[in-house]
């Protein structure tokens, strides 16, 4: 069931593995190499080749590779396939040959396939689900059935969700059954439990008599094995409890015809047919290792081809796949059964986001090393833009330009909630606009002179979009004109741009806004819910609304703001078509899907001039994609324009023969006509326009992590016997800059407290540099929990000093390595339980006690300034056995009074050089992200994840108080830009 992978420039909604050249530790090749020697036979040449898996035994270090081929126009200028590396920590890559094991279905029910105590107990289950429905009292069918499938569904999307999840983050079933031993061989006094280890090696052997041994087996194979056993049972439930619900609710509506009985039961059963379809055409494609989530356990080296069904729709698995319960839901002609069917479908794709998606982005689109990014040849267009960006400017110049006659400014992005910008006029104008049409079309009364002058609006508003700016963009096609204007004035092709953006981003918004007020004002609510088809109509109503959203939000991500606004008639950078994204399935998604929602509103209003203004909005439209869309296009990109995209490919090769040719003659008929009326129309030169639809990019919800109320006794029961003065905490780290110090004596303090404070002792306060790695080293008795953990905390957090009451947060470390199934909990464990002897004990004692060390860096540090603390705790609890000294950290402010020589010159290096300690921090130090001078360009990372650049807008308001936006950071790219950026806005802003 991951087949596909979450759609983008880089996956392509894609995942292929492919043979890899990395050299790797094998374990065991020689005998997988003998086997397939022995076994193979050189009569039969269409023998299947073995394949070979790769996986992590945990015992040293090592790194496993996958390949992952883009079939997207990125082959143009990468070759066509990127190297993706997948390091194992604390692991080494161990080889083997995976064994050949069958579907879902046939191991169950094929009498050709071994049984066992699992199928069993499957059939059994199933057996029993089937005989509740013939048992129970016809009133009591259709509740049950309801919680019982809920309850599968909930086992399927949050239970085995939850275990990838973990598995995907920290090898946790694993980890799980390397901790309990119930893979190892009882022979050898490791595995507490031979009477499973019997049962389970029993099974899976019975299942898989070739290629396989269960004590040769790596564990994460054998892990894999057991959960797939779970997730059968669990499948197979949910799909028969769902269909015994469907024939619980089903039957003939009062009144029904006979031509919609037997046309509901045709559509219903086709539905189903093609459902059964996707599934098979999937498994053919993904095989068992993919169709049971076998990369979440381990990597196999093949070769798999993505066609059929992963050419025709995103996601199959979980998009069309689903169409089968929507024939079920027909055949039934119930709405509890739609209802509960478009639950199921709608947490299905929950755990593609929450789930399979992060995992596949992590897996196979990770983002390339600073010395892969290097070895990739960019295009001549990035070059150039590059060169003149990062030119010699003088002394006097203004910050060096985001933007070039090449590509416009990559910051401030007018599209999605999180880019609004109310001082910016667009965003100010837009809203403002939309307050105005929402409260005029909730305050009027929904009569007939007002449902005119709302129609009649919505038509001006599309119209003006579609054809107006439609006969702007073929203007700027063909002469520029738009640009012209600007140029003439004075002004750059960016504000060009950007005045062209807020014209296209006002009249979009008030053209969808003008529609939905006119639906609000023509829609009539029924005065009976429950009567004949009204309910499937506002149903079907919303899915194509939620069709439209998804649409628009996938055109966004693959084409970006630049696509989005039609970048490529106003700059000449090397044009590069996208064949990512929607647009490996449909060359123009606009074209049909992209206006689902008009359609939608027409199905819940049933209103005549709602279908007017949806069939003027479509008609417009095509109009627009064949007049302006395609000869600009024609004339950017020639011949890289891709004629069929992958559902018409499929299709077409799905029709026979006789009708494929008529179909070419058609297509030859049509291409020719439109030739022909093209001509005529250049000659006539009228204009005609239309847009794209709809706005909003996908935005993400950042959720705070608010305390957690742990209620706690003073002396919990397990800390008998165990003193606090038997714990200490000692924390290193690099000293702040002398300017973090001086500023605590600095003139805004009274007479007395600019003073250098007095002291009466050696100790001197602890203010450590912003970002860097914080050393603690902790004692212990010798005897002390196995859980113990250190977590870092701000000073004010916690009331008091017995226990923690609020969560650290992922700021912790455990003291023993394995205690916990996570491997972050062991991240920045250096040294751990080094028995020492009495005599180095401070404190007069002279009991033996464990130490270790450990380090804070990255995630686990505090990404702001304040006083902090090191707490640590007592075997997996929130008891506290030792706090460290509170030490802070600070970022020193840069004074210009502080250079030597005050020349901007002067200014500008000492600025470079205090900000390359900064950002090194800010990029934890990470040689892949991390410069080491000031010219050197920040790794691809930073514009993957936001959180680095972030770190350094704080730092860089903190230490100059100026403040960018996150974006200018990425687009500036290395440290003498942006320290040039913020010389030249102090000299604007100061």
């Amino acid at each position: 069931m991951t087949g596909t992978a979450q759609e983008g420039p880089a996956a392509d909604g894609l995942r292929e593995r492919l043979s890899s050249q990395q050299d790797v530790p094998v374990v065991k090749r020689e005998e997988a190499q003998a086997d397939r020697e022995r076994k193979s036979d050189p009569n039969e040449e269409q023998k299947e080749k073995k394949t070979f898996g790769r996986t992590a035994d945990g015992t040293g270090k090592g790194i496993s590779k996958a390949l992952v081929q883009h079939d997207t126009l990125l082959h143009a200028f990468i070759a066509g396939v990127i190297n993706v590396a997948i390091a194992f920590q604390h692991a080494v890559a161990t080889v083997f040959v995976v064994p050949q094991t069958h579907d879902m279905v046939s191991q169950l029910l094929s009498p050709t396939q071994p049984k066992n105590l699992s199928d069993i107990t499957v059939l059994a289950v199933l057996a029993l689900h089937i005989l509740a429905l013939y048992l129970l009292p016809s009133f009591l069918r259709r509740p049950v059935f309801a919680v019982v499938f809920l309850f599968w569904r909930g086992c399927y999307n949050v239970g085995i969700g939850y275990l990838l999840l973990i598995q995907s983050h920290h090898c946790r079933l694993v980890t799980w059954a390397k901790r309990s031993g119930i893979f190892e061989n009882p022979s050898n006094g490791r595995n507490p439990h031979p009477n499973l280890y019997k049962i389970i090696k029993r099974e899976l052997e019975t299942k898989i008599p070739e290629d396989y041994v269960f004590d040769e087996a790596p564990i994460e194979y054998n892990t894999w094995l057991v959960f797939r056993r779970v997730v059968d049972l669990i499948l197979m439930c949910d799909f028969v409890s769902y269909c015994l619900f469907a024939i619980a609710c089903g039957g003939v509506p009062e009144g029904e015809s006979l031509f919609m009985t037997v046309a509901r039961w045709v559509t219903g059963l086709g539905l189903v047919g093609f459902n059964l379809w996707v599934k098979l055409d999937a498994h053919r494609v993904v095989k068992d290792f993919a169709w049971y989530w076998g990369d979440f356990f381990y990597l196999v080296d093949k070769d798999l081809t993505f066609d059929g069904v992963f050419e025709m729709a995103p996601h199959p698995m979980y998009s069309v796949g689903y169409a089968g319960y929507y024939g079920i839901s027909m055949m039934a002609a119930s709405y509890s059964v739609l209802f509960i069917s478009i639950v199921a479908h709608a947490a299905q794709f929950a755990f593609l986001f929450f789930v399979e998606s992060p995992h596949i982005e992590k897996t196979y689109n990770p983002p390339p090393t600073r010395k892969e990014k290097a070895a990739s040849s960019p295009d001549e267009g990035k070059i150039r833009y590059y060169e003149e960006m990062q030119s010699n400017y003088p002394d006097d110049a203004s910050v060096p330009r985001l933007a070039s006659s090449l590509q416009p400014s990559p910051v401030h992005n007018l599209m999605g909630l999180r880019n609004i910008d109310l001082y910016r006029i667009t965003d100010t104008s837009v809203l403002v606009l939309q307050i105005y049409m929402f409260t005029l079309t909730i305050l009027t009364p929904s009569t007939p002179p007002f449902q005119t002058f709302f129609v009649l609006n919505a038509i001006a508003w599309r119209l003006w979009f579609s054809a107006g700016l439609g006969y702007v963009l073929h203007r700027q096609s063909t002469e520029k004109t738009w640009s012209r204007h600007f140029v003439k004035f004075g002004e750059s092709i960016e504000e060009a741009w950007r005045q062209w953006k807020g014209m296209y981003h006002l009249s979009l918004t008030m053209s969808y806004v003008s529609f939905v007020a006119a639906t609000w004002k023509m829609y009539t609510p029924p005065p009976h819910w429950g009567y004949g088809l009204v309910p499937l109509y506002h149903i079907l109503g919303v899915m194509l609304v939620a069709l439209q959203l998804w649409t628009v939000f996938s055109i966004y991500d693959s084409l970006g703001e630049f696509g989005w606004f039609f970048g490529d008639f106003f700059f000449d950078h090397a044009p590069k078509l996208t064949h990512s994204g929607i647009y490996r399935y449909l060359n123009n998604p606009e074209r049909v899907i992209g206006l689902a929602g008009v359609w939608g509103a027409v199905l819940i209003t049933r209103s005549k001039a709602i279908f007017l203004v949806a069939l003027l909005s479509h008609l417009l439209t095509l109009g627009f994609i064949q007049f302006v869309e395609r000869p600009h296009m024609r004339k950017l990109y020639g011949g890289d324009i891709k004629h069929d995209a992958g559902l018409v490919k499929n299709l077409k090769r799905s029709l026979p023969p006789p009708l494929r040719q008529w179909q070419g003659n058609v297509d030859k008929v049509l291409g020719e006509t439109v030739d022909f009326v093209e001509d005529f129309i250049e000659s006539a030169r009228p204009k005609f326009a239309t847009g794209v639809d709809l706005f909003v990019k996908d935005t993400k919800t950042l959720f705070r992590q608010y305390p957690a109320r742990i209620s706690l006794t003073r002396l919990a029961p397990d800390l008998a016997g165990y003193d606090p003065k038997d714990y200490s905490l000692e924390v290193e780290g690099i000293p702040s800059s002398a300017l973090a110090v001086t500023e605590r004596s600095s003139d805004k303090e009274g007479q007395t407290g600019r003073q250098p404070p007095q002291r009466t002792s050696e100790f001197k306060t602890l203010i450590f540099e912003y970002g860097t790695p914080i050393k603690v080293k902790w004692t212990a008795p010798l005897k002390h929990g196995k859980k113990d953990w250190v977590g870092l905390y701000m000073v004010a957090d916690n009331a008091t000093r017995e226990a923690t009451r609020i969560a650290s947060a992922g700021r912790w470390v455990a003291t023993n390595p394995g205690a916990y199934d996570s491997t972050t909990a062991d991240r920045g464990i250096q040294t751990s339980n080094v028995r020492t002897s009495g005599a180095e004990r401070s404190d007069g004692e002279e009991k033996d006690f464990m130490r270790g060390e450990m380090v804070f860096e990255g995630d686990k540090l505090w990404w702001t300034q304040g006083v902090f603390e090191f707490r640590y705790h007592h075997d997996g609890n929130h008891n506290v056995m030792a706090i460290s000294l509170p030490f802070e950290i600070r970022i020193g402010k840069f004074d210009e009074d502080d250079v030597e020589n005050d020349s901007s010159s002067s200014i500008r290096g000492a600025a470079e050089k205090a900000l390359l300690t900064v950002v090194r921090n800010c990029f934890d130090r990470d040689p892949n992200i991390a410069p080491t001078d000031i010219d050197e360009d920040f790794g691809p990372l930073v514009e993957r994840s936001g959180k680095f650049a972030k770190r350094v807008v704080y730092a860089v308001h903190q230490m100059f108080g100026i403040e960018f936006a996150s974006e200018v950071v990425q687009a500036d790219g290395n440290v003498r830009n942006l320290a040039w950026r913020i010389c030249n806005a102090k000299k604007v802003l100061v």
